[in-house]
């Protein structure tokens, strides 16, 4: 098969998550030890630091890998979902598995995978796992795809286990309560393997804890820790949390490993040329200022607000698109009322389709027009904004993935 032809079959074989909805979701890990296994048990090849939590675990994943890249260490770094190549997944001091490493694999192991019947997110696991085994990268860092205790990354003994934040997201398979959906978090933290949690929360704070002491694993709360002062090329708002929970977490590695204050701070400041994040709070063109983020629900979009509302603009143009299992009215009813809108549907079967996008926008107030697809969205933003607007690109990552 060609690259193409591979990554059909992968995308097509079963149900994924992230593009149909809840299909694909897990009750438990069988199948993946059932990988491990037949891939020669790839996951205790590599020493890691397991990342969860509702938003920044893909920030927090690249500041990460960056800081332990610049102290000299080999770095695999496992992410999902993908912007624009399936490669972005996987990756070894910033670059991309290549094609036909991906398509060995998966000729190799064909077979295998049809009589297990895997999902595309654990194959895409267990190639990452492996890839990473046999570059003997000296340190992976993975981040959890949706949950934790039934995620398929979560057959790794981390250095570090690290939990960012709680937020509403993903409700029909985590729970409806922050102290539900901090339970299945909680499932990443292992027996008398130190924890970090990025933010105290008093309905999370007590899971947590109860989860640790059940696992003689020691808890850091690193919003708890005097603030490390330092700053990122990630320029979001948020970040600030972010940085402080990936200074506490390089605290608890080994000795060997932890990075000094000069390598944090090469580290932190060259997030995106080590490893190539993109989507968080980017700066696609200046004159008028155009720019994108994949936060996309309630507590990723709140703090997308709050940086608008500290950028300095005449008006402000929406290009706006969301999938179909979020919460629609709430998270439209969070948008500013003084935009025009250029309403979109990102190109997945999961995306809502923007007729229904407009007439919930329309109730609540908020006026634009619709387009077919992202691209046709921002195009139409770029010809009615001035030199002096500003043009936001968001709602979903998938619509970031198109605009990008």
């Amino acid at each position: 098969m060609t690259y193409g032809q591979t990554l059909d079959w992968l995308f097509a074989q079963l149900p994924m998550y992230q593009r149909t909805g809840g299909a694909n979701y897990k009750i438990d890990l069988e199948k993946t030890h059932l990988l491990m296994a037949l891939l020669g048990h790839p996951e205790r090849g590599f020493k890691s630091i397991h990342v969860a939590g509702t938003n920044g675990k893909g920030s927090t994943s690249h500041m990460l890998a960056s800081v332990l890249q610049e102290a000299g260490f080999k770095v695999g770094l496992y992410t999902s979902p993908h912007l624009k190549d399936f490669r972005e997944r996987i990756k070894i001091n910033g670059q991309m598995i290549t094609e036909a490493e991906v398509i060995d694999f998966v000729a190799r192991y064909k077979s295998d995978f049809l009589r297990l019947e895997l999902s595309f997110f654990e194959m895409t696991v267990g190639l990452a796992f492996a890839w990473f085994a046999q570059k003997k990268v000296d340190v992976a860092v993975v981040e959890v795809g949706m949950g934790g205790r039934l995620d398929s990354t979560n057959v790794v003994t981390p250095l570090v286990s690290v939990i960012t934040n709680i937020g509403f997201d993903h409700m029909a398979f985590l729970g409806n309560t922050l102290s539900a959906i901090a339970g299945e978090k909680a499932g990443i933290i292992k027996p008398n393997v130190p924890v970090v949690i990025g933010r105290t929360q008093p309905e999370t704070e007590v899971v947590f804890r109860a989860k640790a002491h059940e696992n003689s694993a020691p808890i850091v709360f690193a919003d708890q820790l005097p603030h490390c002062g330092l700053t990122s090329d990630l320029t979001g708002i948020y970040q600030h949390e972010n940085i402080q929970t990936v200074f506490t977490t390089l605290q608890l590695l080994p000795e060997e490993m932890k990075p000094n204050r000069e390598t944090l701070m090469r580290g932190l400041n060259q997030v995106v040329a080590n490893t190539g994040l993109r989507g968080r709070w980017e700066t696609l063109s200046t004159n008028p200022l155009m720019v994108c983020d994949t936060g996309h629900n309630e507590d990723g979009i709140r703090m997308v607000l709050q940086h608008i509302a500290k950028t300095p603009y005449q008006n402000l143009h929406m290009v706006w698109g969301m999938v179909s299992d979020k919460d629609v009215p709430k998270t439209l009813s969070m948008l500013p009322k003084n935009a025009s809108y250029y309403f979109t549907q990102p190109s997945i079967p999961r995306a809502l389709p923007v007729a229904e996008l407009v007439a919930a926008a329309h109730q609540i107030g908020l006026n634009g027009a619709a387009f077919a697809t992202v691209p046709e969205a921002v195009l139409a933003a770029k010809k009615n904004a001035q030199a002096t607007d500003f043009i936001f690109i968001g709602g979903s990552t998938f619509v970031v993935a198109d605009a990008l």
